[in-house]
Parts: C-alpha cells; sequence; structure tokens
C-alpha cells in the first residue's frame, strides 16, 4: 500500500517538474524572441504620390483616362488646345527671321564702314604725301625768290624774273595752304568714318542679341507646345482628377494625382526606447492587415530627421510649463525585398502593417 502510494506521490512530482520545465523552456523561448526582435503596429504602407500640375493656360481638349485608371509611363492622360500656342511659336519665329535679316544688314553695313573707314585713312595718308609735296616746292620757290631778289638789288636780274619768282612763291604759298587744309579735313572725315565703323560694329552687337532674345523665344513657345500633351511621368494609378474637357486652366493648376504604386516602402513609427537597437541594413518582417496571407520582408534603410510630432503643423511647445511627458515615436524608412508583381497590386499607400524587425 505504501509502496502504491509513493508511486503516485513519484508520478506527480515528475509530471509537475516537465511541466514546470516546459513552461521554463516557453518562457525562455519567448524572452528570447522579445530581445531579438522589435516590433510596432504603428506602421503603414507608403508610396509617392505625384500631384500633376498645369504649365500652361490653356483649354483642355481631351482627356484620356478614367478616375483610377491604371496607366503606363509616357501615356498620353490630358491634351490642350494648341491654336493660340502655334501661333506664338509662329510668332517667334518670325521674330527670329527678322532679328536675323537686321543681323545681316548690320554686319553688310558694318563691313561697308569698316571699308570706308579704311579708304579715309588711306586718303588721309595720300594727303599728308601731297603736303610734303607742297613744302618741298614752296621751300623750292622760297629759295629761288630769294635768290633773285639779291640778284636784282645788283642788278644781276630783270624786274620781270623778280615778279615771275614771286608769283612762283605766292602760287606755292597757296598750295601749301590747300594741302594743309585739304589734309586736315581728310583727317577731321577719317575719324568719323571711324567712329561711324564702331558706331556699326556695336550695331552687330545689339543685332545678335536680338537674335538671341528671339532664339531663346522661339525655344519657349516650342516648350510651351509640348506642354500641351501631359503624358504620365511613371506607371501607376491616376486620380483625383481635378478638370472637365472644355475647361479653361491657369499655369499651376492641379490637374490629377498620380500614384506610384509599384515602388512602395513601409513607414513604421517606432518608439524612442526602440531605437537603441535598431540600425539600418536589419531585416523585417511585414504583415499587412487587409491580408493576413500576404507576408512580405523588408530592410530598415534609414530614419527621419526627426520625430513626427516635429513635423506636424502645430509642434508642441514643452516650454509653457504644462508638461507632459510622453513616448515620442520616430519615423522608419523601411524598403521592400523581392516585392512580387501580383502582391504589388493589392497593395494600396497607407494601409495598416505590422513590422518586426530583426535586431538581433
Amino acid at each position: 500500500m505504501e509502496q502504491k502510494t509513493t508511486k503516485k506521490i513519484t508520478g506527480k512530482l515528475l509530471i509537475a517538474a516537465v511541466t514546470l520545465i516546459i513552461v521554463l523552456g516557453i518562457g525562455v523561448f519567448f524572452w528570447l524572441r522579445s530581445i531579438a526582435y522589435e516590433t510596432t503596429d504603428n506602421a503603414q504602407l507608403d508610396c509617392n504620390i505625384i500631384p500633376v500640375k498645369s504649365i500652361i493656360a490653356s483649354y483642355v481638349k481631351s482627356i484620356n483616362f478614367n478616375d483610377n485608371d491604371i496607366v503606363k509611363k509616357g501615356q498620353i492622360l490630358i491634351v490642350f488646345d494648341t491654336v493660340e500656342i502655334k501661333a506664338k511659336v509662329n510668332e517667334a519665329y518670325a521674330s527670329l527671321q527678322i532679328a536675323q535679316a537686321k543681323l545681316a544688314v548690320a554686319k553688310h553695313k558694318a563691313s561697308a564702314s569698316d571699308n570706308n573707314a579704311a579708304a579715309g585713312v588711306l586718303t588721309a595718308d595720300s594727303y599728308q604725301q601731297s603736303i610734303l609735296s607742297a613744302k618741298a616746292s614752296l621751300n623750292k620757290a622760297q629759295s629761288s625768290f630769294d635768290r633773285i631778289s639779291n640778284l636784282l638789288k645788283i642788278k644781276g636780274a630783270t624786274q620781270e624774273q623778280y615778279e615771275t619768282a614771286y608769283a612762283n612763291l605766292s602760287i606755292a604759298k597757296a598750295d601749301y595752304a590747300k594741302a594743309l587744309s585739304i589734309q586736315k579735313s581728310s583727317s577731321s572725315t577719317s575719324l568719323e568714318l571711324k567712329s561711324l565703323a564702331k558706331s556699326d560694329a556695336n550695331q552687330i552687337v545689339q543685332a545678335e542679341a536680338q537674335v538671341a532674345q528671339c532664339e531663346a523665344e522661339l525655344v519657349l513657345a516650342k516648350r510651351q507646345l509640348e506642354y500641351t500633351v501631359v503624358r504620365s511621368p511613371c506607371n501607376g494609378i491616376v486620380s483625383k482628377r481635378a478638370v472637365q474637357e472644355g475647361q479653361y486652366v491657369f499655369a499651376g493648376q492641379n490637374l490629377f494625382a498620380l500614384v506610384d504604386n509599384e515602388n512602395l516602402w513601409v513607414t513604421a513609427n517606432v518608439k524612442e526606447t526602440q531605437l537603441r537597437n535598431i540600425k539600418p541594413g536589419q531585416i523585417v518582417n511585414i504583415e499587412v492587415d487587409a491580408y493576413p496571407n500576404i507576408n512580405l520582408t523588408g530592410k530598415v534603410e534609414s530614419f527621419s530627421g526627426a520625430t513626427g510630432a516635429k513635423y506636424s503643423l502645430l509642434p508642441p511647445d514643452n516650454a509653457t510649463g504644462n508638461f507632459i511627458k510622453i513616448t515620442q515615436r520616430v519615423p522608419v524608412k523601411i524598403s521592400l525585398i523581392k516585392l512580387q508583381p501580383e502582391e504589388a497590386k493589392l497593395l494600396y499607400p497607407g494601409m495598416s502593417v505590422f513590422a518586426k524587425i530583426r535586431t538581433n
């Protein structure tokens, strides 16, 4: 009887020991698991949402999409009326042709002015030679007059010879004065021609600037013509259409939003006390609330520059005196690894996810 009682007690102790070991094992497992991961359910899918605006002011001619359509990069979505913009292109082209013609005229005029100025310099130089010739004739006439005057005093020359020498001297003086006057006038004309040539050269610079301005206006007009066709900047889902066909749209006005759902990532708002264990490059297991059967894998990519509160419209100011300490959260960007196309089709920005970051 006592032996049976002992066996029962031993069996109970064995069961209790096994149970204790299992409980301890489970506790150790969950403890090790808790120190190997940092988790948060304050996380959601994110992507680039591109607001597409009009660059020109014009009427909407056609809209080639409906809200929530899937579009491809480069696909034509909106076409604007082009009549006025084409007229501006033609006007800019005509202005460029006029400016180029004016430039050609200015160059031709400047070339002629340069030639005239060069001819004026040559003429002034030739008149300078005439002065030298007239000066030599004057010196000769002066010498002849002086010689005949001396001979007349000693009756070695006649009165007629004296008068002839005097007349020749007077003519030589007149020719010399005339040569000086002509050379002075020629020099003045040469300076005027040089000044005119310089002015015409400046006209070339002005005409070239006008051509450059017209070329820039033509480029701008052509670019405006290109902007009459709005294409999708990337693959994605187009939504929030804000215009209708026939509507006049101003430059900078919103047209629609494009969701780049092919480049998704996760923004996890982790507690500041969890940051000590989180580092870029760590692997993250991601569960999507909407699809429990979809398990994604990600990688910690970067940390935000400030806590989420600092990015709010009205950041909290703890200097007022009414201070309550609240654990802050820091947004962490988690890139997705090997996201399958069939999975990407089911995911939308803003969906809630559960992120488990493997820290050890």
